[in-house]
């Protein structure tokens, strides 16, 4: 075990490139678990697999134990992770992640089989970058993997993305869109004559 972690230490350390982008991937499902890391190394990722929250902090050298290996210096582009699991969620795990003055910045990912909007909204809140429901496809880690490459160093977009769950930035958020819809059925500039007419041929047609 501490021969393969000195090795992932090793071999994170160079620059990043497209072969090189190594994901954390945590899951308490042994059948979900290995799905995700197919389809990660399909998209040419190094990855490294946990089945716990607490085993993703040891991994992380988050756990706050001094005896235990340090992986402080260790580069993770992308953590993902399963939202229900024992001991640990995936939200408490991604809350010690963007607590954490060294991991705060990495992309973290939440998985669920369940689609629960109060569930999405608080990973998004607290820091997630995305939310995806299983079973993850491979066209989602691809966008991902595509979208951490590209955006390394781009925080602010990064922060627009988390607000608007979108990739493209200038797209209109829901609360825009309604309040232009709700602009233009606006009856307020209506003369008192017009609105009348327009309730009776309301009225008329109920």
């Amino acid at each position: 075990m501490m021969a393969a972690a000195g090795d992932v230490l090793r071999q994170s350390l160079p620059d990043v490139g497209a072969a090189e982008l190594h994901v954390l991937a945590v899951d308490d499902s042994h059948v979900d678990r290995k799905v995700i890391e197919r389809l990660l190394k399909i998209s040419s990722c190094k990855v490294t697999v946990v089945e716990s929250g607490t085993r993703a902090l040891q991994y992380l050298g988050l756990d706050g134990d001094k005896s235990s290996i340090g992986f402080d210096s260790v580069k993770v582009n992308l953590i993902m992770t399963d939202y229900s699991m024992p001991g640990m969620t995936g939200y408490e795990l991604l809350k010690k992640i963007k607590e954490s003055s060294v991991f705060r910045e990495i992309p973290v990912v939440v998985m669920s089989s369940e689609n629960i909007l109060t569930r999405i909204d608080s990973c998004l809140e607290e820091g997630a970058e995305e939310f995806l429901l299983k079973p993850v496809k491979l066209s989602d880690v691809k966008r991902l993997t595509n979208f951490i490459m590209r955006g390394e160093g781009k925080k602010g977009e990064k922060k627009c993305q988390k607000r608007s769950r979108s990739d493209d930035c200038s797209s209109p958020s829901l609360s825009t869109a309604f309040s232009s819809v709700a602009h233009s059925c606006d009856l307020s500039s209506l003369s008192p004559s017009a609105l009348s007419s327009k309730k009776s041929r309301l009225c008329a047609e109920i």
